[in-house]
């Protein structure tokens, strides 16, 4: 077995970060590598009394950072975004080892995480407040916005860079002090951005980080801890339900990024060679194990023939393989409950009376991969269009009516994201009002920028990260009544 740094370049800690310390556990954890199933290296297993240390330690470096000049924090972020650009290569390799994905989707990714870090030290400095006098006269109304303090960050294994600097990026530059709590399949990207950033000057306690295989209690435990005034979690529906009650227990200011379930829309006079295009940005960017990714496929009978064809050859001749390799286009799934559960929601499409074009099984070698699938005539109350995918499968629905296109992609509980091709822009923003998204992909397959609003409607989340309004998340709002 190749040693961590041997295969990325990357020396990363396996320790806990707890005030500037990388603290040893009694217990380790092993990171498998999904291409072979074996272990990569061993990282603490921090517990109950470590995560409350790691508050402990943000709590008290608080107010130093909170006190630091908003010029200073950022220089601090610029610097991080130079050294993350500078060792880009570096991470994209580190992500492929633990995550599966392709070089050319974590490259991809590590110019998008660092480019937070760039965004939110331009913020930084931007954190406005307002002076107005009162209607009646009687005072002026003076506000401020001041960083919410010590915040509880969860990040998923999709995006283990971005989801971290999208999170970590703004809390700094707002003030805050974060205990950073990455996903078990993949924290050393974590540990290696946590390195990353004590190198570029972030003051010991501002930033720790715990990796644990007992996420429900560490985090319940830092929830309850009154110290704690901020969560961010991006993950799944279901645990955010859970964690929004254990968060209404002390009253937390709470961000949710949660689940997907993204129609993509093709109408009949869209462009068909750009509708692939952007299926194959929206579907198959990280092997479909996005938030984002276009999980039902609604194509206008017209040209529903000449979509699927295009799209089947597009993804029949994509490279499976290891994701370190660099011909691979399609890497494994991170684990073997994500390629049983994609592979049970093919099989039910089947069964409830899709066809499958391309694809439609895992191939016999070893890592948890399987085949890019296309399935065609999914009836439109088909099981599989009421899940979020996570993997790198397309059920395409025909329709023939506007409407009926607009109230299927609407009936769901999530809200994230849509994407719609047509030609005729008049179409293309009604249908982008009438679809209940908090995103709207037209004529594009990629929504994501650290300056746009990045978030969802519905069941799939609360508040935005992201933009300007990604750093506001992480203040609140002090109001000041005064005469002169």
């Amino acid at each position: 077995m190749s040693s961590i740094a041997e295969l990325t370049g990357i020396d990363v800690p396996t320790g806990l970060l707890i005030g500037g310390e990388w603290a040893k556990t009694s217990g380790t954890f092993p990171v498998l590598d999904p291409a072979t199933e074996e272990p990569l290296i061993e990282v603490a297993d921090g517990s109950v009394e470590d995560a409350l240390d790691a508050v402990g330690a943000a709590y008290t470096a608080l107010p130093a950072w909170a006190a630091t000049p908003p010029r200073q924090r950022a220089e601090i972020l610029r610097k991080a975004y130079e050294l993350m650009t500078a060792r880009a290569e570096q991470f994209a390799r580190l992500m492929s080892a633990e995550n599966g994905k392709s070089l050319r989707d974590a490259r991809g990714e590590a110019a998008y995480a660092a480019e937070f870090f760039r965004w939110y030290a331009e913020e930084a400095v931007r954190i406005e407040g307002t002076l107005m006098r009162a209607p009646s006269g009687a005072n002026r109304i003076v506000t401020l916005r001041q960083p919410i303090g010590v915040a509880v960050l969860v990040t998923p294994w999709n995006f283990p860079a971005a989801m971290a600097t999208r999170k970590i990026g703004p809390a700094l530059a707002a003030g805050c002090t974060v205990v950073l709590k990455p996903a078990g399949e993949t924290p050393l990207t974590a540990l290696a951005i946590a390195a990353l950033l004590s190198e570029a000057g972030v003051p010991d306690g501002v930033v720790n980080v715990l990796t644990s295989r007992k996420s429900g209690a560490t985090v319940s435990a830092m929830l309850h801890d009154p110290r704690v005034r901020k969560l961010s979690f991006t993950g799944s529906t279901e645990v955010g339900r859970i964690l929004l009650r254990e968060a209404a227990d002390t009253v937390i200011s709470s961000s949710m990024e949660l689940g997907g379930n993204a129609p993509f829309l093709v109408f009949e006079d869209a462009d068909i060679d750009a509708a692939v295009e952007g299926a194959m940005i929206a579907k198959m960017r990280n092997g479909g194990e996005a938030c984002t990714a276009a999980n039902r496929f609604y194509v206008h009978e017209a040209v529903a023939d000449k979509f699927n064809a295009a799209f089947a050859a597009r993804l029949k001749s994509l490279k499976i393989g290891p994701g370190l390799e660099e011909s691979t286009e399609l890497g494994p799934l991170v684990n073997e409950d994500t390629r049983s559960k994609v592979a049970e929601l093919v099989d039910g499409a089947a069964g409830d009376g899709a066809s499958v074009v391309t694809g439609g099984r895992a191939p016999e070698r070893r890592g948890f991969f399987y085949e890019p699938t296309l399935l065609d005539g999914v009836p439109a109350e088909a099981a599989i269009l009421n899940t979020e995918i996570f993997g790198p499968v397309a059920p395409v629905v025909r329709f023939t009516d506007e409407a009926d296109a607009i109230r299927w992609a609407n009936a769901t509980e999530f809200g994230l994201v849509s994407y719609v091709y047509t030609s005729d822009l008049r179409r293309g923003l009604r249908v982008s009002e009438a679809l209940e998204a908090g995103m709207i992909g037209l004529n594009r397959g990629l929504v994501s920028d650290p300056a746009a609003p990045f978030g969802g409607v519905k069941q799939s989340g609360l508040g935005r990260e992201g933009a300007h309004e990604g750093l506001l998340e992480y203040t609140e709002t002090k109001y000041i009544a005064t005469d002169w």
